[in-house]
């Protein structure tokens, strides 16, 4: 099998985030919910209480008028 160095940048990102989220699948979609939102990715905890807003934000809809 050829080798493809996009898809294999690609898998090692992947695992990179995964090991940031101790391999927690609730953890780790919310780390991809943060970086849809555009919060910069960082190991610390700031990173995850700005997550933890930008996936409230997300959850709750704005209020029609």
């Amino acid at each position: 099998m050829i080798r493809d160095a996009i898809v294999d940048e690609v898998r090692a990102i992947r695992d990179q985030i995964a090991k940031e989220c101790g391999y927690d699948i609730h953890e780790l979609f919310k780390a991809f919910r943060r970086l849809e939102a555009g919060v910069p990715r960082s190991g610390g905890p700031e990173a995850t209480q700005q997550g933890d807003a930008a996936d409230e934000a997300q959850a709750t809809p704005a209020p029609r008028r």
